[in-house]
């Protein structure tokens, strides 16, 4: 999934997210910080809504199951992956990806996993704190060998 993708995703739905949240054209395009003639002009799919945009529905609305059916439960870490092409730091503690995510490997404090919807990959420790996230799966099998073999050294 790439940018382009997910602004054509979540530009299609965009009535269906503000139906699910209960708000008026009116509401969603103040919380958007847009005009309502834009936002219709989206919800018509006329036109699609710029990343920026995109960005903020996804921070704005994370917990909308439309939002969640197309980038997994965690689509704010889709969304970072995606404006970050790749991420490689330790950042956020997960829920450990129990519905989501199906493993890929394991090996020392270190998994990998990928999303079933979503298809990113990211690696996690046995604490759950996220190491790595990439659709880039030989990013991501280079990224886990590095870190199982530090950890494996020290």
């Amino acid at each position: 999934m790439n940018q382009e993708q997910i602004i054509e995703q979540i530009s299609r739905r965009a009535l269906l997210i503000r139906t699910e949240a209960g708000y008026s054209q009116e509401t969603m395009a103040s919380v958007l910080g847009m005009s309502k003639k834009t936002l219709v002009q989206i919800e018509k799919e006329r036109t699609n809504a710029s990343w920026t945009v995109i960005v903020a529905i996804v921070a704005l609305f994370s917990d909308s199951e439309i939002i969640q059916s197309l980038l997994g439960d965690a689509p704010l870490e889709v969304i970072r992956t995606v404006a970050h092409d790749g991420l490689d730091r330790p950042k956020g503690k997960t829920l450990g990806g129990k519905v989501w995510w199906r493993e890929v490997d394991r090996a020392g404090v270190f998994r990998i996993q990928q999303n079933l919807i979503s298809q990113h990959y990211r690696i996690l420790d046995t604490d759950d704190y996220v190491w790595f996230s990439s659709f880039d799966e030989t990013a991501v099998l280079d990224r886990f060998r590095e870190l199982t073999e530090t950890k494996a050294a020290e």
